[in-house]
């Protein structure tokens, strides 16, 4: 058998092995030692070109060019992140929702929420909010598996991702798209305040002509894992301020404290949700403490 190429997208990627999806199937390939040297590490998402050779272990030897790329779990090439929040227990935290937008934005990944658990709770008042600001918000029953089907036709033909804190019921969306998957759930812990951990490593299952990644959840203060905005962009991640940058009576204004802010001002005239403005004024602080040399290094 002479040397053949094809090319197909990592599905998984394990101790080194990285599960590759070509068209008639699914190869468990090494990778080239020079992606090492290059500070690249192959990843769910990317579409590469293995080779194949008889007598051989198929061997990845190149990495198409990512359109996005997040660290940590590392995932490449996501059309949108599915936003996954509870109705309760535990309750959603606009924080923490805000975070995870503002990186995905900066990142040209649409950001998506996703309100689970919503039999037990209303939770009208926070999908609102997200409304308002424009994004795309659906419910689902985690008991009925209501909703799911809103969610399957919105990530057809995408590249997508499951992304939220442990307990949020990630794993039962997953059951519901994929009947016989039998992911495990979870249980809250009451010590922490949080799910346990179900999901290992970001894996992709191919549905409807895309994929979508099941990640790992985290706690709360794990959010910065996904990325890093330095203070003096934050600004641009929050997309109903888009229309009030430019206009103010400073051109290095930040939107905190100055006077003539025009963000500030729709802020005051409600234009603009108060959470939401709460939330970058706290995401100012915390990138002020954090520079990205110590979040690369964390």
């Amino acid at each position: 058998m002479k040397n053949v190429k094809t090319e197909g997208i990592i599905t998984k990627a394990v101790g080194g092995n990285y599960y590759v999806a070509v068209a008639d199937g699914v190869l468990c390939c090494n990778a080239r030692g020079v992606f090492r040297k290059e500070k690249i590490s192959p990843c769910a998402g990317d579409n590469v070109i293995v080779s194949i050779e008889e007598n051989a272990v198929p061997l990845i030897v190149e990495i198409k060019e990512r359109k996005n790329h997040i660290i940590r779990p590392p995932l490449a090439n996501l059309d949108c992140a599915l936003l996954v929040t509870s109705a309760v227990d535990p309750v959603p935290n606009t924080l923490v929702t805000d975070k995870l937008i503002s990186i995905f934005e900066s990142k040209h990944i649409e950001p998506v929420i996703v309100i689970t658990k919503q039999d037990l709770r209303e939770c009208e008042d926070f999908a609102g909010i997200y409304r308002k600001c424009g994004f795309k918000v659906f419910y689902m029953d985690n008991s009925t598996g209501n909703g799911i089907d809103a969610i399957r036709s919105y990530i057809s033909g995408k590249l997508s991702a499951l992304i939220g804190n442990s307990g949020v019921g990630k794993s039962s969306l997953m059951n519901h798209l994929f009947p016989g998957l039998e992911r495990s759930t979870g249980d809250i812990s009451k010590k922490l305040g949080r799910g346990r951990h179900t999901t290992r490593q970001a894996e992709l299952f191919a549905i409807d002509g895309g994929y979508i990644a099941d990640t790992p959840g985290f706690s709360t203060v794990e959010v910065s894992r996904y990325g890093f905005i330095p203070k003096n962009e934050l600004q641009y991640s929050f997309r109903e301020f888009s229309e009030y940058l430019g206009k103010c009576r400073f051109r290095d204004c930040v939107h905190l404290k100055e006077s003539g802010c025009a963000v500030t001002e729709a802020l005051r005239e409600g234009k603009i949700n108060s959470s939401r403005y709460d939330s970058y004024v706290k995401m100012c602080e915390e990138a002020e403490r954090l520079n990205e040399w110590e979040f690369k290094n964390k």
